[in-house]
C-alpha cells in the first residue's frame, strides 16, 4: 500500500480537513439534529477525501545499480612439458575476456638423482625456457599473461601461486593418460579437493603438435 502522506505539509492538510469535517458534523447535529449531522457526513466526507487524495502519488524510481569494484577474473594455468602445447593455448585463449588475468606456473621437475644432489638449477632453467615459450604463444593470441617457475610438486606449486594470485579457476595441462605422471597421481582431482576451485584438465599431445608443425612447414 502506498503512503500518500509524503511530508509534514500533507499531514497538516489532512489535519485541517479533518477538523473542518468534525466541526461541520457537530454543527449539523447541534442545530439540525441527527438527520442534518448525517447529511453533513454524507456531503463533507467525499469533499474531504477529494482534498486529501487530489495530489498525485509520485512513482518511486528504481535505484540504479551502484558500480561494483569486483576483481577481474583470474585463471591459474599449471603445466610442465605441455606448457607450450597448442591445446592449452587454445583453451586459455577461449576463456579470456576483458580484464581477465592469467598466471602460468611451470613446476621445475627434476630427476630424483639430481634432486638428491641438490642440482636444481638446470631443472629450473628448462622450466623457465618452457614457461617463456608458453607466454610468448599466449601473447601472439592476444592474451597478456605472466608466469613463474614453481615447486617440483605441482600441488605445492599451485599452493605457492595462490598465496599471491587469488585465482577463480585452475587449468591443469598434462600429457595424454598413457604418458602422464600427473594423471597417475590424480593431480587434477586432488587439486580440486585441496583448493576448492573449478579445475579444468587439458590434454596436450606434443607428438601431434610436432606432426602438425611439420605438415604446416612442408
Amino acid at each position: 500500500m502506498k503512503n500518500r502522506f509524503l511530508g509534514e505539509a500533507d499531514a497538516y492538510v489532512f489535519l485541517i480537513v479533518a477538523v473542518i469535517v468534525h466541526c461541520g458534523i457537530v454543527a449539523g447535529a447541534h442545530f439540525g439534529g441527527h438527520l442534518v449531522a448525517l447529511g453533513a457526513i454524507v456531503v463533507l466526507t467525499p469533499l474531504a477525501a477529494g482534498l486529501i487524495l487530489r495530489k498525485p502519488v509520485p512513482e518511486l524510481e528504481p535505484i540504479p545499480d551502484l558500480p561494483r569494484n569486483e576483481n577481474p577474473r583470474r585463471i591459474l594455468v599449471v603445466a610442465n612439458e605441455t606448457v607450450a602445447g597448442s591445446a592449452l593455448t587454445d583453451e586459455v585463449s577461449s576463456r579470456v575476456r576483458d580484464g581477465t588475468e592469467v598466471m602460468v606456473v611451470c613446476p621445475a621437475l627434476n630427476s630424483r638423482l639430481r634432486h638428491w644432489t641438490s642440482d636444481e638449477d638446470s631443472a629450473r632453467s628448462r622450466a623457465q625456457n618452457r614457461l617463456q615459450t608458453s607466454i610468448d604463444r599466449l601473447e601472439r593470441t592476444g592474451v597478456a599473461a605472466r608466469g613463474q617457475v614453481g615447486d617440483s610438486d605441482p600441488l605445492q606449486a599451485i599452493a605457492d601461486a595462490l598465496r599471491d594470485f587469488d585465482a577463480d579457476e585452475i587449468v591443469i595441462s598434462t600429457h595424454p593418460p598413457e604418458r602422464s605422471h600427473w594423471l597417475t597421481r590424480n593431480i587434477t582431482e586432488r587439486a580440486q579437493r585441496l583448493f576448492a576451485l573449478p579445475v579444468t584438465h587439458v590434454v596436450v599431445d606434443l607428438e601431434a603438435d610436432a606432426t602438425a608443425g611439420e605438415t604446416a612447414a612442408a
